[in-house]
């Protein structure tokens, strides 16, 4: 059973290029992750990958060397198809095609309410509230 290619990580400087064939992906040292880089620098679960409204987002899983998005450090970022993710001393290109008749930058500007959860919520430590109640 194939799976659907949600686009690649594709290694700057030549190498195979790794399929992103699910929504969410654990990219790491650990055989357990979805994508395994077993390099010594490289954390046991360094980033996580995700396809959400038609664009990857990467997410550090507090790695020890931390994410590089075109050569600047993030805990979270969205990606833009060709972007150059850094971990640790890896570079790849991730590259994937846009939902039809989308716009990148609409995309890119689309921003989650960070006011709708709060921080013992969004870290699983907190059932969350019921939003109706909130709006009455």
């Amino acid at each position: 059973m194939s799976r659907e290619l949600l686009g690649e990580l594709v290694p700057v400087g030549g190498g195979d290029a790794i399929p992103l064939t699910q929504e969410v992906m654990t990219l790491g040292r650990r055989s357990s992750c979805d994508i395994q880089l077993d390099f010594a620098n490289v954390s046991g679960t360094h980033a996580e990958l995700s396809f959400r409204n038609g664009i990857w987002h990467i997410r550090d899983m507090n790695s020890t060397n931390g994410v590089k998005v075109n050569g600047e450090r993030k805990l979270t970022c969205r990606l833009r198809p060709g972007d150059e993710l850094g971990f640790a001393k890896r570079r790849y290109k991730i590259v994937y095609q846009l939902p039809p008749g989308a716009v990148l930058e609409e995309l890119m500007a689309e921003d989650e309410d960070i006011f709708s959860q709060s921080l013992l919520e969004k870290a699983g430590l907190e059932k969350p509230k019921d939003r109706d109640d909130r709006r009455r």
